[in-house]
């Protein structure tokens, strides 16, 4: 599918749409940089009261809210929908029927313009967030962290993906959420025990999956199992087990593996940059955790604004720049892929647009 009249690349108006979850998002960005709107609609208030997201009802509020959505996004960036230059769209990973809402509704924008579609990776997007608001350098190492996935990604040159490390059960934001649970918090428990953990003096001592000695991967399975290990063996023999310090006492744990395999990997591959990113980077003890060690790394490290941090359009648009600038479109036979390859979605070089 190709465009009648491209834009130069650095002027091009992308609308994005997201709808990976329990979001619905579309943003209007252009050049893949400057933001024109970036409106989110969240369905945690419909989620809370099931302690977790429900697909099926997901894909119903997706349905129900995707056209407004758009509508609204285009009215804020003052723009008609004769300046799109190209739709983007999450094509996953994330729930299948979310994901399909999300295509049908792009495919038939990109349809009804005649203009370019472009699937785009949902990591990509967290990961290229940061080049909403910063200069982003290469090599550099990605600590993705969210509610599904958490992974070290290597960039060795734009738009090129290199996983080197991941989960091998829970991911960052599963075991918070598990974890708050416990502590009967509601949905989503993470910013919760974040709150509680920093409000404690002290800390439960708590195990380290450190794994292999060279290994990038994470596990926190033994972690959540520990801390409700330390929750029953307090209510067996009658005493009081401080939630803060238990909270503390986990969100340690997490933080300490996580940024010591990060400034390891960015070491390993003389990176120039340590990226934060996902959901969980809105967390505020990793956040000062890793800037601290950082700083005495001397490592730059680049984290979104607390706003770019949770699943948003704008992100997508970013990521969706990549291709554009290379001419690389979907067709519009593209499927909801829930297990679409960060690696495998990595840009190639091609013929770019000549401004």
């Amino acid at each position: 599918m190709t465009k009648t009249k491209p834009a130069a690349a650095c002027d091009e108006i992308i609308l994005a749409i997201e709808t990976s979850c329990d979001e619905t998002s579309a943003a209007v960005v252009r050049g893949g940089r400057e933001i024109l709107s970036n409106i989110i609609s969240s369905q945690i208030e419909t989620h809370k009261q099931f302690g977790g997201v429900v697909p099926e009802i997901a894909s119903r509020q997706h349905v129900e809210s995707i056209t407004l959505i758009m509508e609204e996004a285009v009215h804020k960036a003052g723009i008609t929908l004769a300046d799109i230059d190209a739709v983007a769209v999450t094509q996953g990973p994330g729930l299948v029927g979310a994901l399909l809402v999300g295509l049908v509704a792009a495919k038939s924008l990109a349809m009804a313009l005649d203009v370019p579609l472009i699937g785009t990776h949902h990591i990509a997007g967290h990961i290229y967030a940061n080049k909403l608001v910063h200069t982003m350098v290469y090599p550099s190492v990605a600590l993705v962290v969210s509610g599904g996935h958490t992974e070290l990604v290597v960039l060795e040159q734009e738009g090129s993906f290199r996983i080197i490390g991941r989960t091998r059960d829970d991911a960052v934001g599963e075991a918070y959420d598990k974890v708050a649970r416990s502590l009967k918090f509601p949905y989503p428990g993470g910013p919760h025990v974040d709150k509680l953990a920093q409000s404690a003096e002290e800390a439960l001592p708590l195990p380290r999956a450190w794994l292999e000695p060279d290994s990038y991967d994470f596990s926190f399975s033994g972690l959540k199992s520990a801390v409700l290990a330390a929750i029953n063996q307090a209510n067996m023999k009658g005493l009081m087990l401080d939630p803060a310090t238990l909270a503390r006492g986990f969100q340690e744990s997490v933080i300490e593996v996580l940024v010591e395999k990060a400034i390891r990997a960015v070491h390993a591959y003389d990176a120039k940059q340590l990226l934060l990113c996902g959901g969980v980077a809105a967390n505020g003890g990793l956040r000062a955790a890793l800037q601290a060690r950082c700083d005495e790394e001397n490592v730059p490290l680049l984290i979104p604004p607390m706003s770019l941090c949770t699943d948003n359009a704008a992100m997508i648009a970013a990521a969706a720049h990549l291709k554009w600038e290379r001419g690389q479109f979907s067709e519009l036979d593209m499927k909801a892929d829930p297990m679409l390859s960060l690696e495998e979605w990595s840009v190639s070089e091609g013929a770019k647009f000549q401004a």
